[in-house]
């Protein structure tokens, strides 16, 4: 039987570039330079004493790069890499069962770690001091705790929130990381090394105002750049041009800024319901029908770092740039706007 196209050696490779536009070495990893300088002399310092590296926390709003970091170390250390996230282990026996099969050196990479429940997360507590797990055998009078030894490993934690870890598991962490928003130059070079991969012929105006509305995030950028390119093949455009960058991004809702539908509808309630504010963050999931870890971990970031939003005691405001980019009348949360700058 002949393969099918989608079996072909060539739709096989295609099929895995289209997964993954991350760098494969920290060498190539654009942006977040102090960070990467960092690490680069705490790899070369750990791999010269033939140690397992200190155990890493990544800090920053989504598609920054964290989960690219983790396996990037791991790349970097020459080990293997597991991954699990913070939610999924339920029980003490779902992380033991994970730290008891670590080979020594390799990197445990654990997303959203702020989410994990707290006796679980105990459990971490000595592996990562001491490399010994602490298990319970037994019930009632007859429960002994066990110690088993744990080869020397590096935990990677990944949070959106750092706000929310325990301070006993925050402090066991030797290297904090927290990931800035990129410029939009560090996201063009990301945008051209994506398009080279993705076989794209995109002129520099066209990637640099892609970069300007890619608001500072990798993966939002590699996202659009995906639609513009569907976008360039329907209507026959061999070079994605400034021309073909716009259109596209007026198709898709996403304005100058980089703001998009659910960014401005965020700012519009504030606006329009609730007098520019300021209002709770309850109300306004409420309102948005959108959770409150939505609003302040994908939403929010952006939209308080370019200035649209501000955090008071009183709960969210829109600023007056808010007010001028959807030419709204200013409002009593203007006002108090005004008085904050």
């Amino acid at each position: 039987m002949e393969d099918t196209p989608a079996n072909t050696p060539n739709s096989l490779k295609a099929a895995a570039i289209e997964t993954s536009l991350r760098p494969l070495t920290l060498q190539h990893y654009i942006g977040q330079v102090e960070i990467k300088r960092n690490l680069q002399v705490f790899i070369q310092a750990a791999r010269n004493r033939g140690q397992a590296l200190d155990h890493v926390l990544l800090c920053g709003p989504p598609g920054l790069g964290k989960t690219t970091l983790a396996n990037l170390l791991a790349h970097e250390m020459g080990v293997g890499l597991r991954s699990t996230s913070g939610p999924v282990m339920e029980r003490q026996g779902d992380l033991a069962a994970i730290l008891t099969n670590l080979e020594p050196g390799e990197i445990l990479f654990i997303d959203e770690i702020h989410r994990m429940n707290r006796t679980v997360e105990e459990v971490l507590y000595s592996a990562m001091e001491d490399y010994k797990l602490d298990i319970l055998i037994g019930q009632g009078p007859m429960a002994r705790t066990v110690k088993l030894d744990l080869p020397a490993f590096t935990l990677v934690g990944a949070t959106t929130r750092a706000g929310l870890l325990s301070s006993p598991l925050r402090e066991r962490f030797g290297i904090p990381c927290h990931l800035q928003f990129y410029t939009a130059e560090e996201i063009q070079q990301i945008i051209m090394r994506s398009s080279e991969l993705l076989n794209l012929n995109v002129e520099p105006e066209g990637s640099m105002e892609l970069a300007r509305r890619s608001r500072g995030t990798p993966r939002v950028a590699n996202r659009l750049l995906r639609r513009i390119r569907d976008f360039a093949e329907q209507g026959a455009h061999a070079t994605i041009t400034l021309e073909v960058v716009v259109d596209s991004l007026e198709r898709l809702g996403v304005d100058r800024y980089g703001l998009e539908s659910l960014h401005r509808q965020l700012l519009r309630v504030i606006v329009e319901k609730f007098e520019g504010g300021p209002v709770g963050l309850s109300t306004l999931a409420a309102a948005l029908s959108e959770t409150k870890d939505t609003i302040e971990e994908v939403f929010e970031p952006y939209l308080i770092q370019d200035g649209f939003l501000q955090r008071t005691p009183q709960g969210r405001v829109a600023t007056s740039k808010a007010l001028d980019h959807l030419g709204c009348d200013p409002g009593p949360g203007a006002q108090l706007d005004m008085l904050n700058e």
